[in-house]
């Protein structure tokens, strides 16, 4: 008999890496390459491990992207548009991606998608959460900070009304891979994106301030300096609460217009769940 206090989940099965879905963020594109080479490190009993390449285009040109942001491109219109050839590179690589790992949102789709990025901020090895109900994840999220103790690894949630993202991870489903007890971790959500000071003419007018500049997840209060002008003036925070920046000064977030972004703390908690991958051989 189970109990009604604990979720019982289908077992992990498939799981995909991805690496270059930014075709300039080395760290995922390395790996990918690596396990592409010597697949034993990844595999395990009883499910299928896939390292896949996202954006060979971008790779290839070390860049961002070719015509347009893949990580952002996972939306219905995007991948139920009619594939002719010219559509922007990205959208099209992304219909491929969700023919193979999808379709995005069916019972066919992998379980599980890890997609590795780097960031020229100051953020450290982070987590990014897009959904706060989803107890897969959080219990997931809280096994790899507990496994990485001490060290520091924060997690995101980049879950809010105002930023839709159509990340390349959200083809997958999430069930669980063995049992886990309830759990809490605490996440930084994020509130909204704050933009660099600009002109009339829409032309940024002062850098992140010294103080701020690589204080990624340091607590921000009312009063504190965010961005210097080139005339040398302090623009300050102004708020009611304390707000923990991050992203601070990432610069392929200059064309989106994002100085940072400001967070605050929460905790998340993720019901009991377990899964029938237990009665699996693991050794």
């Amino acid at each position: 008999m189970t109990s009604s206090s604990v979720v019982d989940k289908p077992p992990v099965r498939r799981v995909a890496i991805f690496g270059g879905t930014h075709g300039n963020e080395l760290s995922g594109v390395f790996l990918v390459k690596h396990w592409q080479e010597n697949g034993a490190e990844i595999q395990r009993t009883g499910m299928e491990v896939k390292p896949f390449l996202t954006n060979p285009r971008a790779v290839k040109k070390c860049t961002r992207y070719i015509d347009c942001d893949l990580n952002r491109v996972f939306d219905t219109d995007n991948l139920g548009s009619t594939v002719v050839e010219d559509i922007p590179y990205e959208v099209r690589r992304a219909q491929e991606i969700n023919h193979i790992f999808g379709p995005k949102g069916s019972d066919d789709a992998y379980d599980l998608i890890f997609d590795l990025h780097n960031t020229t901020s100051n953020m450290g090895g982070s987590l990014i959460l897009e959904n706060s109900r989803d107890d897969f994840t959080i219990q997931m999220f809280h096994y790899i900070k507990n496994a990485l103790a001490p060290e520091r690894c924060p997690v995101l949630l980049i879950e809010h009304p105002s930023l839709k993202y159509a990340t390349t991870r959200s083809v997958a489903k999430h069930p669980v891979g063995k049992e886990f007890p309830p759990c809490t971790i605490e996440v930084f959500k994020i509130m909204e994106k704050v933009d660099y000071p600009r002109n009339k003419n829409d032309e940024v007018i002062a850098i992140i301030h010294p103080k701020l500049q690589d204080q990624d997840w340091q607590p921000l209060n009312n009063g504190d300096p965010l961005f210097l002008t080139l005339d040398g003036e302090v623009i300050a925070y102004k708020g009611d609460c304390t707000v923990y920046p991050a992203f601070i000064n990432e610069a392929a977030y200059y064309e989106k217009k994002q100085a940072f972004v400001k967070t605050v703390k929460v905790k998340l908690t993720a019901k009991h769940i377990r899964s029938s991958v237990l009665d699996q051989d693991t050794s």
